[in-house]
């Protein structure tokens, strides 16, 4: 069996499951006579935060941000920034299952072991939403120091742009992502306040969690934002092109119509049987492009 007794006292006992078997389900299910569809819902990969209640279990699922994301790189769901965090809250019991070495559940078991004070249940809960909510704290942190990279690379570097848009891609996926699973969050969040916590706690629970919404939707904004004068700056620079092409086909346009000219298989033509005439006629094409060039540089073409 995976289950594992972190903390236990006369009044808390809290109970660690972490990758669950069939066999772990069966003993739960009959030993705190939990419904056998919470359970499932731990199991599910993509199932998104929520707070269900039943007789005397109150049952948190949480989703904390890991990194890195899945070994392939993939950006499609959920599953990818982040892993699930189970929280059964008992009378006198706590149960968290979780699929993978969260965090915030090791952090946690290792703080708990320098507490002088017994705690409950339900303050551990507390702890362990706080430590959710920082994940995504810690993940919106590293996103933004990666933004202000692009951001240099784009305006102080000459660096690929194929490259530098699909940072900013992957960014702004992960960003959507994240801010999607915080706001579902609330669901969870604001049943705490039926917990057995102060009414402190509870709004420091609170203010993290919106700490960290406004945090995502800044930094939405921002890549967005980035998005848009990188496309700007690259167009900037098409144009810039295409105003250099224009600029010389303007000065190759003129004796490129008397090259033309001249071209033509005509017998009396003017200057052909001049001794000098080939030469006038390239001094002609000369004094043209540099008329044409003074002309664009008074313009400020």
């Amino acid at each position: 069996m995976a289950l594992d007794i972190i903390y236990q006292t006369e009044g808390c006992e809290w109970i660690d499951c972490e990758s669950a078997t069939a066999e772990d389900f069966a003993y739960l299910k009959e030993r705190f006579k939990i419904n056998p569809l919470l359970l499932e819902d731990t199991i599910d990969v993509n199932h998104l935060p929520k707070y269900e209640e039943e007789a005397n279990v109150k049952f948190f699922l949480m989703r904390e941000n890991i990194r890195p994301e899945t070994k392939s790189g993939t950006l499609n769901g959920t599953s990818d920034i982040s892993t699930k965090l189970s929280i059964f809250v008992l009378d006198g019991t706590i149960l968290t299952i979780h699929r993978m070495k969260n965090p915030s559940i090791y952090e946690f078991r290792e703080e708990i072991k320098k507490l002088k004070t017994e705690i409950t249940p339900d303050l551990i809960a507390l702890n362990l939403a706080l430590k959710v909510l920082n994940s995504y704290d810690k993940e919106s942190v590293l996103l933004m120091d990666k933004l202000e990279q692009i951001e240099t690379d784009i305006f102080l570097r000459d660096s690929k742009e194929n490259h530098l848009i699909t940072r900013l891609y992957r960014i702004k996926r992960k960003a959507g992502l994240n801010l999607k699973i915080l706001n579902v969050s609330s669901s969870w969040v604001n049943y705490f306040r039926f917990l057995d916590i102060s009414h402190a706690q509870y709004t420091d629970l609170q203010d993290k969690h919106k700490d960290v919404i406004s945090d995502f939707e800044h930094l939405t904004a921002e890549v967005n934002n980035l998005i848009s004068m990188f496309i700007a700056l690259s167009d900037q620079k098409a144009n810039q092109v295409m105003k250099l092409l224009a600029i010389y086909s303007v000065y190759f346009l003129p004796i490129t119509f008397i090259a033309g000219l001249y071209g033509m298989n005509f017998e009396h033509m003017p200057e052909l049987r001049t001794e000098y005439g080939y030469y006038i006629t390239l001094g002609i094409m000369a004094l043209i492009v540099i008329i044409t060039f003074i002309y664009s540089k008074r313009k400020k073409w």
